[in-house]
């Protein structure tokens, strides 16, 4: 961190608000504001503070902690970022160590907020056009990757939020990416544990998490959809009443990330302007490189976030395939 960051950020804050209900229930976190131009989770939070504060809404059970603005500094400067991602390589600074940078010292700060709760639910807006959709994590497994107990609530929290797609396949096209950047080489485990982030820490104490992209950045119903997510979320957990006459919710179309494309150069161009979930068939162009080579689709399937102000040797886009699992980790 360097020092004109450090004497900015000297006096910055975090706001968190804790509701405890004196019967014993869930314990609940939800965050806003990981990345600094992501204003939706905010607007949501607050609002569903307010309510609170004014007793329009009534913990019964459990504890619920909101946080409207993870990342002061981001938020501050509009940014993605304060000095790096948030939302990577979250885990506490080792014992002994000082931290690295500014977000650093935020993950030390949520680090232990995060341990206090077993469920997640960490609202984000993406930067292409797009419907709201929710990222889970793996299926249950004992591998070192990403081990996990917890599919089926996780996607049971998932399917509540009642957004039409629900993804899965992060962390593991993460370090495909790492390996396929390292071309051939003995892959850092540091660059793969760069990858995780919130949810992924969650997970890695035992509890689980789920991620909800809300729409576009500039979506004026993104925060109406965060606000109603903290809402399902509640109802679902039993931590306030139930809305009556509420319908089951509908099942979502749950799509697997399968690859991650880099971009190269910064004459790197999409054929045309890309929009998450804009699905293609097998040969559709997507990009061409600077040096004029073409980028086909290789199978029938989605482009997810695609960036067209990526940097060179950055993420470009995603792409995903539909699942051949349901929501709770079970066999389609």
């Amino acid at each position: 961190m360097t020092a004109s960051t450090a004497a900015l950020t000297a006096n910055d804050t975090l706001r968190i608000h804790g509701y405890a209900a004196l019967e014993p229930g869930p314990r609940f976190v939800v965050l806003g504001g990981v990345h600094g131009d992501e204003t939706c989770g905010t607007a949501g939070i607050e609002r569903a503070v307010a309510e609170f504060d004014a007793g329009s809404l009534r913990l019964l059970r459990g504890q619920l902690t909101m946080v409207p603005v993870a990342n002061p500094l981001a938020r501050r400067r509009g940014f993605r970022e304060g000095e790096r991602n948030l939302n990577r390589l979250f885990e506490p600074t080792a014992p002994g160590q000082a931290p690295a940078d500014y977000e650093a010292r935020i993950t030390d700060l949520l680090c232990p907020l995060l341990d206090r709760h077993e469920v997640l639910l960490d609202l984000h807006s993406f930067q292409s056009a797009g419907e709201a959709f929710a990222m889970i994590g793996p299926r249950d497994n004992t591998g070192t990757l990403e081990p996990f107990a917890r599919a089926f609530e996780e996607g049971q929290l998932a399917l509540h939020l009642r957004t039409p797609r629900v993804v899965e396949g992060w962390l593991d096209i993460y370090a495909a990416g790492v390996a396929q950047r390292a071309g051939g080489k003995p892959v850092d485990p540091m660059e793969v544990a760069f990858g995780k982030g919130t949810n992924e820490y969650m997970r890695s104490r035992g509890g689980y998490g789920v991620t909800l992209e809300c729409g576009q950045h500039e979506d004026p119903a993104a925060p109406g959809v965060a606000y109603e997510a903290i809402l399902s979320a509640l109802r679902l957990l039993g931590m306030i009443a139930p809305e009556p006459g509420a319908m089951p919710p509908p099942k979502p179309s749950l799509l697997r990330l399968v690859s991650v494309v880099d971009r190269l150069h910064e004459e790197d161009q999409f054929v045309r302007e890309w929009a998450t979930f804009d699905p293609v068939s097998r040969g559709d162009p997507i990009a061409v490189r600077e040096d004029g080579s073409v980028l086909h689709a290789e199978r029938d399937g989605f482009i997810v976030f695609p960036n067209a102000e990526a940097l060179p040797g950055t993420e470009w886009f995603y792409f995903a395939v539909t699942s051949d699992r349901d929501l709770m980790g079970r066999p389609g």
